[in-house]
C-alpha cells in the first residue's frame, strides 16, 4: 500500500467519539427496525382479523334474516347493503343475487361451504382492480351465503400504519444518533482529560501523577498510568544518580591520571640533569597503568549496572542457558585464589542447576569472593559453602558495622574503612542486581559476635539439584 493511500485511509478513520456514536445509533436503529416490523406484523394482522370477523358476523346474521333464502331476495334493495356484494350459492354452482346487484366471486371454497364440507371460508380476491374479501357461511344443506366487501379501508389503515412506523423509526434513529454523540461526549470526557494530561506530561516532561476520580475502569486506567509515571520517575532518578555518582567516581582517577601524565610530559621536556630517576619514572608509569586498569574496571561496572533489572534474556554476548552453579563457584574461586595467594579458601559445593547467564553469575560470585578476600586478614580463611542453591561466603575480617549493614548493596556506597582501600563501591551492587535479575535473593550479616567476627554474605538462586 502506498504512503499517500495509507495516509488518506488514516484521515478517513472515525474518531473514538464518532465510533461510539455510530455504534449507539446502529444498535438503536436495529432495535427500532425490529420493533417496527413486530408492531407492523401484529397491528396489521389484528386489523385484518377484526375486518374478517366483522364480515363473518354480518354473513351469519344475514342467514337468519331476509337474505337467508332465494325467495326473499326480490324484496331487498341492493343500496341498503352499501359496498357489500351479496349472493346465495347452490352446491351445483348456481348463484342467486339481488336484482340489480353484483354477484360476489364464487369458487371451490365457497362450493365446499355449500356442500357443508367446510364450516366457513374466507379469502381475498382481486377483481376489477380492487381487492375483495370474500366470506361464505352455510345456510342449509346445499346452500351457502356469500358476502364480498372491498378491503380498501383496511389496506389504507395498514398503509398509514406503515408510514407512521417508518417515520417513527427514522426519528428514532436520528434521536439515537444525537443521543450517541451526547453519550460519547459524556463518557469519553474522562478519557479526554487523561489524554490531555498525558500530552502535557509529554510536552513538559514533568512526571506529575494525574488525580484519580471515582473507582471505575477509567479510574483504574488512571491509577495504572500513575504507576507507570512513578516507575519512569524512579528510573530517571536512578539514571541521574548513576550519572552523578559515576562522574564523581571518575573524577578522582582521571585527575590523578592527568597529573601523572603531566609530570611525565614535563619530565621529558626538561634537561637530562633535571629529569626523574629511572626508578621514579618506572614507578610513575606503573601508577598510570594501575589507574587505567582501575578506570577500565569502573567503566565495566557502570556498564553492568546500566542494564535493566528484568529477567535475563538472550542478547549479544550474554546467552541464557542452564548453568551448574557449583562449577561457576569453582571457577571464581580459582580466579580469586590467584589474586590472593596467601589466603586459604575452604570450599564445599553441591551441584545446583540455574537458568541464567553464566558470565553474569560468575562475575557476581567473583565479586563476593573479592570482597571477602579484601577484608580477610593475611593470612586468613575464606569459607565458601553451596548447598540447595544457597551460596554462603564468610571472611574473618572486622565485620560490617550496624550503621553500614543496610547500605552494603547500594551503588558507590563505601564505609569509612573502605574509602582508604581500592574499589569503587560497585561490586556488591552488581551482585545484588545480578541475583535479583535471576529471581534470587542476597543478604549480608555479621558472621558472629566479637570485634573480628567477619562478614557472611548469603546468595540464594532458584533452580534444582543435578540428578546423577
Amino acid at each position: 500500500m502506498s504512503a499517500p493511500l495509507q495516509a488518506q485511509i488514516q484521515r478517513r478513520t472515525l474518531s473514538l467519539r464518532g465510533r461510539v456514536a455510530l455504534l449507539v445509533a446502529a444498535a438503536v436503529a436495529v432495535a427500532v427496525a425490529a420493533s417496527t416490523v413486530a408492531a407492523f406484523v401484529i397491528v396489521s394482522s389484528q386489523v385484518q382479523r377484526q375486518f374478517d370477523q366483522d364480515l363473518l358476523g354480518r354473513a351469519r346474521a344475514a342467514v337468519g334474516g331476509a337474505l337467508g333464502s332465494p325467495s326473499t331476495l326480490a324484496g331487498v334493495d341492493p343500496s341498503t347493503l352499501g359496498d357489500v356484494q351479496f349472493g346465495l350459492l347452490l352446491a351445483n354452482g348456481r348463484e342467486y343475487t339481488l336484482e340489480g346487484g353484483q354477484a360476489p366471486p364464487a369458487g371451490p371454497l365457497e362450493l365446499s361451504v355449500a356442500r357443508q364440507d367446510l364450516a366457513y371460508s374466507i379469502r381475498s380476491v382481486t377483481a376489477d382492480g380492487q381487492t375483495l374479501r370474500v366470506v361464505a357461511v352455510p345456510v342449509s344443506d346445499g346452500l351457502a351465503l356469500v358476502l364480498a366487501q372491498s378491503s380498501e379501508s383496511t389496506d389504507h389503515t395498514v398503509r398509514v400504519l406503515t408510514l407512521v412506523l417508518v417515520l417513527i423509526g427514522l426519528v428514532g434513529v436520528v434521536v439515537a444518533a444525537l443521543a450517541g454523540l451526547l453519550i460519547a461526549r459524556a463518557g469519553l470526557r474522562p478519557v479526554e482529560r487523561l489524554t490531555a494530561a498525558a500530552e502535557e506530561i509529554a510536552r513538559t516532561e514533568q512526571l506529575v501523577p494525574i488525580p484519580v476520580r471515582g473507582d471505575d475502569e477509567l479510574a483504574r486506567l488512571t491509577g495504572a498510568f500513575n504507576q507507570m509515571l512513578t516507575a519512569l520517575d524512579s528510573s530517571r532518578s536512578r539514571q541521574k544518580q548513576l550519572v552523578a555518582d559515576a562522574g564523581h567516581e571518575l573524577r578522582t582517577p582521571l585527575t590523578s591520571l592527568r597529573t601523572n601524565l603531566d609530570l611525565l610530559v614535563q619530565n621529558d621536556s626538561t634537561p637530562p640533569a633535571s629529569q626523574l630517576a629511572a626508578a621514579d619514572r618506572a614507578a610513575l608509569l606503573l601508577d598510570v597503568r594501575a589507574q587505567i586498569e582501575e578506570l577500565s574496571v569502573l567503566v565495566g561496572d557502570l556498564v553492568e549496572l546500566s542494564r535493566d533489572d528484568g529477567p535475563p534474556t538472550n542478547t549479544v554476548g550474554a546467552v541464557v542457558e542452564t548453568v551448574d552453579l557449583a562449577e561457576v563457584v569453582e571457577r571464581a574461586v580459582e580466579r580469586v585464589r590467584r589474586r590472593a595467594p596467601r589466603l586459604t579458601f575452604d570450599v564445599v559445593t553441591a551441584p545446583w542447576e540455574v537458568l541464567g547467564q553464566p558470565a553474569a553469575l560468575e562475575r557476581a560470585v567473583t565479586n563476593l569472593l573479592d570482597n571477602a578476600a579484601k577484608w580477610s586478614p593475611d593470612p586468613g580463611t575464606v569459607t565458601v559453602r553451596l548447598a540447595d542453591g544457597t551460596l554462603t561466603v564468610a571472611d574473618q575480617g572486622p565485620g560490617i558495622s550496624d550503621d553500614d549493614l543496610p547500605h552494603v548493596f547500594e551503588r558507590f556506597y563505601r564505609s569509612l574503612e573502605a574509602r582508604a582501600m581500592p574499589g569503587s563501591g560497585l561490586g556488591l551492587a552488581i551482585v545484588d542486581q545480578t541475583v535479583r535479575r535471576h529471581g534470587g535473593d542476597v543478604r549480608a550479616e555479621r558472621a558472629g559476635p566479637g570485634e573480628h567476627s567477619g562478614t557472611r554474605i548469603t546468595m540464594t538462586l532458584p533452580g534444582h539439584a543435578t540428578v546423577s
